[in-house]
Order: C-alpha cells, then structure tokens, then sequence
C-alpha cells in the first residue's frame, strides 16, 4: 500500500484555511445582522477644549480666548541675528600642541571646549593664556575662529 501524499504541513495550513474562512463568514454575518446601527453623527463629533486636548463635549463658551491671525505663527520662524558683540567670547586654553597646530579652549560663558586650528589664530597662543574668540560649527562640531590674546 502507498504511503499518503498529505503531509503534516499540508494538513495544518488546510486547516488554517479553513478557520479563516469561518472567521470571515462570521464577521460578514455579524455586519449584516447589525447593519442598522450606526452612530449618530452626535456620537462621532469631537471637541477640542480651551487646553487643545479632545474631548466629547462641547467647549465652555465662557472660557473662549481670541485670537488675531496676524499674531499667529505658521511653520519656523525666520532666523534673526544677534548683536556681533554677543558673538565674540572669552575662555581660556586648556590644551595646545604647537607641532600638531590644534587644541582646545574652555568658553567662559558655557564651560564647552571648542576646538582650535592654528590656521584661526592671530597671535601665538600657550596654555592656560585668556582669549577672545569667535564660534563657527565646523565639520566636527564647534571650531573657535579670530583667535586673540586678551592682555
């Protein structure tokens, strides 16, 4: 006698077919059997209060805010610059390696180390020595550029 050409595989996906197929009868029985229910448009309205957050009832009218549209602000507002005498800081240099023209100074006003190229100094610069500095974003990161000695 030949063995069966159903495997154990075969039997459990036809039989997982077959669930979802019931499943999908049931739930196409149920719809027609409640087909007159649906909300009213009452229950399918949304409110936002004065906060901004959903709710299901109407807002107080008492606590409605005006506003004027030309206050409003849609999207990222314009860049605006600074004075240029915010831009110009102080610190002093923690670390400076003359032979491999870099280092690092230590922004007075943030307590961030920001990196230094010789390329950016205009006086020669030593540890510990208090500068006066500009701040550029460079490819790393912050880069302190117009570099000079504070006498």
């Amino acid at each position: 006698m030949a063995k069966s050409k159903e495997t154990y595989n075969k039997k459990e996906k036809e039989k997982k077919r077959l669930k979802q197929r019931q499943e999908k009868k049931e739930k196409m029985e149920e719809r027609k059997a409640g087909g007159g229910k649906s909300k009213s448009l009452d229950d399918m309205m949304a409110y936002i209060d004065e906060d901004g957050n959903i709710s299901s009832t109407p807002p107080d009218p008492k606590k409605k805010k005006v506003f004027n549209a030309e206050d409003m602000q849609i999207g990222v507002p314009k860049f605006e610059e600074g004075d240029p005498a915010d831009a110009i800081r102080t610190g002093v240099v923690s670390f400076f390696n003359e032979s491999k023209g870099f280092g690092f100074i230590i922004d007075a006003q943030s307590g961030e180390r920001i990196f230094v190229h010789v390329n950016q100094l205009k006086e020669r610069i030593e540890e510990k020595d208090k500068v006066t500095f500009e701040i550029e974003n460079g490819a790393r990161g912050l880069s302190a550029v117009n570099i000079s000695l504070i006498k």
